[in-house]
């Protein structure tokens, strides 16, 4: 961010929350030494969360996603590495943990940091590169220099993927990884680093983690196979002395005991390999492997191979006694300890945070939030309490007040693209990327309905009218489609064919006359729902990523590639203000408040920023996201904003009331669309808007165009039980609609009395809308 974005009156956005976390790097996710605080990457940031008040920092300075990260034994500084493009350096860096500044930094690995690791003392930093470097870079933390460096695998083994430092001898360490093994010990004084290779014999292994006991007698690995390998260090008593006294060499490869009788030649062992191990100061080892199971082992000893049944195939040999067992459904990839060994925090790649206590091995899941990239978030009419989030595989339904996950909703290997609820709050409306519309229910889940084949190549946007039955979609192929949906029945009404590329947007005014897309082809399209045609087509040179009707409707907001928010009329489409929304990325997301005063946008900057809407100026920033930022909402009562991002992460932040406190008879007001349009005042706009700009009025035609209830002479029985020129097919089908639509004409103000009387029909037709 420039120092232009924080000169003047520019004030800070205050963030109530944050829900996010990212699991998917091994040893992810530590607790610090004071054990108050938990540390943990998030996208390209380093994240310091209070355990306990869950008030989060945020280290900026990685250019891209971090994939290693470690904390010193004293907790003075943190270490993270990150990725990088191909041919491209890949960052580490040294925090301070106090001042949240950084110590010092260097880019001597290629494209990826594998692993970083302090040395007990916090005098040495090892990190490891992966597939494309290969290399091992010792550097000297209090000098902030590097010390030497080397090739960490040689001959026939495979890349390095762990590195453990040992707990007595602070330039002793330990790499691992495909058929690799390896003790190192660093020369300071010659800058040169000496290996040894730990002796297997004929079991070949690719370890994923390590652990060693608290006097560097004995290292246990955990292998990609299943089981656990024993290693014996040699080193010599005397802590100073720093040279093994023999060659490490491998005591055995473990494996569980089986509860139950395998055949001859098989043990048991742990599926998907063994993630995570750690070793407690008792001696038991406590385990993770890569199918969610967590157990409590101990180590037996090792009946011999007399007996032919005893014999196995494989060099695993059953000695682990299991003591506790527990299972957290994903790959478990951190181990935590806290409160003096009493209670295991464990980190899943499926972004989860497990609690478990050590005495009775019960599992409580403590955080909990979306895998990946969130496109959507949405709140329900008037009710600020929850949301709704959209992303690859599911749909989830959050508390505002204690950010944990109240529902999830489940589409495997398919992403979510869109999310709304339904005026009346009965349903949940999705889209996904496999062209399909899913409706659920908001508390069960429960599907409602599915629309096959809405788009062929994905929906890409959603609205709905304020009736419910009439939702409009967008799909990547640049179709706007119409349909007319009921719980029981959904029916395209038209095609829209104007676009060219993917639609990004799509909103439909209050009265439901017409919806404005946006589509990446550079083009934003505002439609007349009731003629079913093109009203107006505004052109600009970019990629529209946005777009939102104003509350009053006589104007629209976009937002794209080119960084720029756009004010165009909506009675002739021209285009009214220009301003610069960022200097740095594309616009992905805005909202607009519902008394119009203030909008907020988001982008690939990663920074929110709060506008107000006459002046065209940014009045308040939040800075915190890690990633691209994809969505962003106001809640209804206008007290929070939650925005989403490409790292999964959600944001909840304050909305600062001083810009909404004079406007609340208004949105009072605005709140409930049907009794304003009802009235007969000239200055409701959202009745006068339609019929200026439609052609009927111009030729003098009285007959009643617009979707809300007016004055103007019903044209219900004309249109088949619609009052707004869409024909009904369960209209077509029963001539008893009409009837029973001019018996419930009289109780039109009433959301509920619309859809109740809907159902009475067999459909949802539009008695609500009888004038």
């Amino acid at each position: 961010m420039s120092d232009e974005e924080l000169e003047g009156d520019v004030g800070s956005l205050e963030i109530k929350g944050i829900i996010g976390f990212d699991g998917t790097t091994i040893k992810g996710f530590i607790i610090h030494p004071d054990e108050k605080h938990v540390v943990y990457p998030l996208g390209n940031k380093v994240t310091i969360q209070d355990w306990t008040t869950k008030a989060q920092v945020f280290l900026s300075g990685h250019t891209n996603t971090i994939s290693a990260i470690d904390v010193s034994r004293s907790g003075k500084y943190i270490a993270s590495g990150q990725i990088n493009h191909i041919g491209f350096k890949a960052r580490v860096i040294i925090w301070d943990f106090e001042s949240h500044t950084i110590i010092s930094q260097h880019e001597l690995h290629k494209v990826r940091v594998e692993a970083v690791a302090f040395s007990n003392n916090d005098n040495y930093l090892f990190s490891i590169g992966g597939r494309d470097c290969g290399s091992l870079v010792v550097w000297d933390v209090t000098q902030g220099q590097v010390i030497c460096g080397s090739a960490v695998a040689h001959g026939i083994q495979g890349e390095a993927t762990a590195i453990l430092s040992m707990n007595r001898r602070g330039p002793c360490f330990m790499t691992a990884g495909d058929n690799h093994l390896a003790v190192w010990t660093v020369d300071k004084e010659a800058r040169k680093v000496h290996s040894l290779d730990v002796s297997t014999g004929k079991i070949k292994r690719a370890i994923l983690c390590m652990d060693v006991n608290e006097r560097d007698e004995v290292c246990y690995c955990g292998t990609a196979t299943g089981d656990v390998l024993k290693i014996r260090l040699n080193y010599h008593h005397d802590p100073d002395i720093l040279i093994p006294a023999k060659h490490p060499m491998t005591v055995g490869c473990f494996t569980r005991i089986s509860k139950k009788k395998l055949p001859a030649g098989k043990v048991d062992l742990y599926s998907l390999g063994i993630k995570s191990i750690r070793r407690l100061f008792a001696g038991p080892l406590l385990i993770g492997a890569g199918d969610g199971t967590i157990e409590l082992v101990e180590e037996t000893k090792c009946k011999g191979g007399g007996d032919k049944d005893s014999r196995v195939k494989v060099p695993s040999v059953p000695t682990l006694r299991c003591l506790k067992s527990t299972h957290v459904y994903s790959a478990v990839t951190s181990l935590q300890l806290m409160k003096k060994d009493t209670v295991i925090l464990a980190g899943t790649i499926n972004c989860e945070i497990y609690q478990i206590d050590m005495a009775t091995f019960d599992t409580v899941l403590f955080v909990t939030c979306h895998t990946s990239t969130i496109y959507d978030v949405a709140f329900p009419y008037n009710f600020s309490d929850v949301f709704a989030t959209a992303s690859k595989n599911d749909v989830r339904v959050w508390s505002i007040k204690t950010h944990q996950e109240l529902l999830r909703i489940q589409v495997p290997n398919f992403s979510a693209s869109s999310v709304l609820f339904s005026h009346d709050g009965k349903s949940i409306l999705t889209a996904w990327n496999d062209g399909i519309i899913r409706s659920f229910t908001p508390l069960t889940g429960r599907l409602i309905y599915a629309i096959l084949n809405a788009h062929n190549k994905g929906v890409s946007a959603l609205a709905i009218t304020h009736e419910g039955d009439v939702l409009v979609s967008g799909g990547c192929e640049g179709q706007v489609r119409m349909w007319s949906v009921t719980p029981y029945r959904q029916q395209l009404i038209c095609t829209l064919k104007e676009h060219k590329a993917p639609v990004s947007a799509v909103d439909i005014n209050k009265a439901g006359t017409e919806a404005v897309s946006a589509s990446t082809d550079g083009t934003c399209i505002i439609w007349d729902l009731v003629r079913q045609c093109r009203r107006h087509i505004m052109f600009g040179t970019t990629l529209f990523m946005c777009a939102r009707y104003y509350p009053t409707d006589v104007q629209v907001l976009t937002g794209g590639s080119d960084r720029k928010l756009s004010y165009w009329e909506v009675l002739d489409g021209t285009l009214v203000r220009e301003v610069e929304g960022s200097e740095s990325g594309a616009i992905n997301a805005l909202d607009i408040s519902l008394d119009g005063n203030i909008f907020v946008t988001g982008g690939n900057d990663q920074i929110v920023k709060l506008w107000n809407y006459q002046l065209g100026i940014a009045t308040h920033i939040g800075i915190g996201h890690s990633a691209v930022i994809t969505a962003a909402r106001f809640s209804p009562d206008q007290k929070y904003i939650v925005t989403t991002s490409g790292s999964g992460s959600i944001f909840i932040w304050k909305c600062p009331q001083d810009l909404i406190q004079p406007s609340k008879v208004k949105i009072a007001e605005e709140a409930e669309p049907p009794k304003e349009q009802k009235s007969e005042t000239k200055d409701e706009v959202i009745q006068d808007l339609p019929t200026a700009r439609s052609d009927h009025s111009k030729e003098g035609d009285q007959k009643c165009v617009c979707r809300c209830p007016c004055v103007k002479k019903p044209v219900c029985e004309e249109n088949g039980g619609m009052g707004d020129g869409i024909k009904s097919p369960e209209a077509k089908a029963s001539p008893k609609n009409d009837t029973s639509d001019k018996k419930n004409g009289s109780v039109n103000a009433s959301p509920k009395s619309v859809s109740s009387s809907g159902k009475k029909n067999g459909s949802v037709t539009g008695s609500g809308r009888k004038n």
